[in-house]
């Protein structure tokens, strides 16, 4: 097959790509290299694989070249994206662009070049807002949900929250909408936090990398509310496997759905602090600071419409997950160099 991968040289596009050469496919990457450790990843694949192209360019700006790259491809896996909700508060029309007007550019680039190929649109839980109609206790010095015993579904009502949330939220729906009107075959994933091997996290965003680099290198580790916020986190194993299931299964074309941990692999920051301590076997210091703005006290997603529909759950435990991300850090200390760590 032929498959491309825009934003390959990410974290999740580089294990995809990773996941599909493997396989013996034909991969092109398509990545404008932004981010920290893309030309890191990007040179990992290069020297693993000679099935491997490369285009640089940006869904933003290189239409062209966009529409080029999606010609005679099966699969396209669409990862390019600004991440950050802080980000996006300091710059908003940066994040527009790059996540609702670049997904636009994707999808029109299919609809014009190439109506056959499946595309994957990578989500978030942002959608959904503060949810603050939602009940919230607190058991075991962490946030639950009072009445969500299986997590958010996908029915939930969407409030976009934060310029993060409102351009995840309109490619979103424009993802969906272009299956409905134009019968292209796209599956959205609402992703919750994903973590893993290829993972360069920073303070603003991929919050399980980050306190485990930085706990590994004596970083300052900032908590950004009381720390007791739970999230479902998911190993990237787990998300490679859900996305190569649902590219199986035609079932899933002009569906969303909300992948992450569920709620058998749920943890607070704190939590993760307390097992990157036995891991290390260090005290790990922090410090506190204020709430950021759109940040969910708790979220958890219910996971069970991916299981009823192509047959997926996650395999890989919470303490299982940050032990191979530990490890995998500890192993490749020469990546997170000082001038990798911006």
């Amino acid at each position: 097959m032929n498959v491309l991968v825009i934003g390959g040289a990410g974290f999740i596009g580089s294990n995809v790509a990773d996941y599909y050469l493997a396989e013996g496919h034909n991969v092109l990457i398509f990545d404008n290299l932004s981010r920290n450790g893309s030309e890191v990843n990007l040179g990992w694949l290069k020297d693993k694989y000679r099935n491997l192209t490369f285009v640089k360019g940006d869904v933003r700006t290189d239409t062209d070249k966009l529409n080029e790259v999606v010609k005679k491809q099966n699969y396209i896996f669409h990862f390019a994206a600004q991440v950050a909700v802080t980000t996006s508060v300091i710059d908003p029309r940066e994040d527009f662009m790059i996540n609702a007007y670049g997904t636009f550019n994707v999808l029109e680039a299919m609809r014009l070049y190439n109506k056959d190929a499946v595309l994957f649109y990578s989500s978030t839980n942002k959608v959904y807002g503060g949810m603050e109609d939602i009940e919230i206790v607190e058991r075991n010095n962490r946030y639950e949900y009072k009445d969500f015993p299986y997590g958010i579904p996908e029915n939930r009502i969407l409030d976009f929250h934060s310029p993060y949330g409102c351009s995840k939220g309109t490619a979103d729906q424009y993802v969906r909408d272009y299956a409905r009107i134009y019968d292209l075959k796209t599956v959205v994933f609402r992703q919750s936090c994903i973590y893993g091997y290829r993972q360069f996290g920073v303070e603003d965003q991929g919050w399980v990398a980050w306190f485990t680099i930085a706990s590994l290198f004596g970083k300052k580790i900032t908590i950004y509310g009381d720390g007791k916020q739970v999230r479902d986190v998911l190993f990237i194993d787990d998300l490679v496997r859900a996305y190569d299931m649902a590219a199986k299964n035609e079932n899933t074309y002009g569906k969303i759905y909300n992948i992450g941990g569920g709620p058998d692999n749920k943890m607070s920051l704190l939590e993760l602090i307390s097992y990157l301590e036995r891991f290390f076997n260090k005290k790990i210091e922090y410090l506190f600071s204020d709430w950021r703005p759109g940040d969910q006290p708790v979220f958890v997603s219910d996971i069970r419409k991916a299981e009823k529909e192509f047959g997926w759950k996650p395999d890989i435990s919470v303490q299982e997950g940050v032990e191979k991300l530990s490890k995998w850090v500890q192993e490749n200390k020469e990546l997170f160099e000082q001038e990798k760590m911006r």
